[in-house]
């Protein structure tokens, strides 16, 4: 064999690849307006709440009170028991389910621990510690019906919401409940740390416990894992109805002191529907599914639509707007963050 023969052929290296000029910066690009896009969708309902307040703010017909420290008491104030019947409905909404109770079960507890104190002198502690005892007794029926009767939690919770209206407005007579009441609990409601209510920051603290348990534990992911997909759940282990149940009863707890907070504030109880209470609450939910986590149902979002929904009625309502104004915005906010929540889960679902 020669050198020639034995020499061994060495492969040519590969051809490079004719890379388009600016195709890394166009890379770059794409990825820059993702992110900016994904800021926007996240936190777009936030930007919103700013410029609606610097609107307020400006405006000649609501500048001279809005942007004062006496209407953003009013606003946090009313923004926390928006919330907390908010923050309840997660418990229904995340597994996939609907509780249009909550309302009237807020009414509720505000009308018989009233109620107690004025009818029959209960002590205060012992009215509302009743009052609660219904609220979970509720959430416990409504629970029972959907997860063992198999019952329509639409039809199911409607109907718990008129049959409740009837039983106030029965216990009430039609009248408001005006005296009797433990001045203690209305000082509650009156009370201010750091210049802001005392109730605010009740609800803060609830949101953050709320916020652990739906992100941080394995029953607030199961929840979520059941609303994304039944079957799958079931087949994993998670104990479905079990968990569907016991997100009703701590609903309905969450409601119930949603009530307290509101004989609190208010100082009487009157019988009512609690649509008020109910809608709007409904708006921040769906509201805030379309903020932080585009999509899904989240703690801090509801918060955040809370607080757009108080503000914007405060605003209107500063402005001079009709009694009317408020349900309008109410609906149509409603009916935007319906539409919008819907269209971001469909788009994440996916992918």
């Amino acid at each position: 064999m020669t050198m020639t023969e034995t020499k061994r052929e060495i492969p040519a290296p590969p051809a490079t690849e004719n890379v388009p000029v600016g195709s890394a910066a166009t890379v770059r690009g794409i990825r820059r307006t993702q992110r900016v896009g994904h800021f926007l969708e996240s936190y777009a309902l936030i930007i919103l709440t700013a410029l609606v307040i610097l609107f307020f703010s400006v405006s000649p017909a609501s500048s001279g009170a809005f942007p004062t420290l006496n209407n953003l008491n009013v606003i946090l104030g009313s923004q926390s028991v928006t919330a907390l019947i908010a923050i309840a409905a997660l418990f229904a909404f995340i597994p996939g389910h609907f509780d249009f109770s909550l309302g009237a079960v807020a009414v509720s507890t505000q009308v018989l621990s009233a109620g107690l104190m004025s009818f029959y002198a209960v002590p205060l502690w012992l009215a509302i510690l009743i009052s609660m005892a219904v609220a979970a007794l509720i959430g416990i029926v409504n629970g029972y019906f959907v997860t063992q009767l198999k019952m329509n939690p639409f039809v199911t919770t409607l109907g718990m919401s008129i049959l409740l209206t009837g039983g106030v407005t029965w216990f009430t007579g039609g009248k408001t409940i005006l005296s009797g009441i433990d001045p203690a609990i209305t000082k509650f409601g009156t009370t201010r740390i750091l210049g802001l209510p005392l109730v605010f920051f009740v609800v803060l603290l609830i949101a953050a416990v709320i916020w652990y348990v739906l992100t941080h534990t394995p029953y607030g992911r199961s929840l979520y894992a059941i609303g994304s997909n039944q079957e799958s759940a079931t087949l994993v282990g998670i104990r479905v109805e079990r968990n569907v149940w016991i997100g009703f009863i701590i609903g309905s707890l969450i409601a119930g002191l949603a009530g307290i907070i509101q004989l609190s504030r208010m100082g009487s109880a009157t019988a009512s529907s609690g649509g008020d209470l109910l809608f709007a609450a409904l708006a921040a939910v769906f509201l805030g599914a379309t903020a932080i986590t585009p999509g899904f149902f989240n703690v801090i979002g509801t918060l955040v639509g809370a607080i757009f929904v108080s503000i914007s009625v405060s605003g209107l309502t500063l402005s001079g707007a009709s009694g009317w104004a408020s349900s309008v915005f109410n609906g149509t906010a409603l009916l935007v963050a319906v539409g919008l929540s819907t269209y971001l889960g469909r788009r994440r679902s996916r992918g």
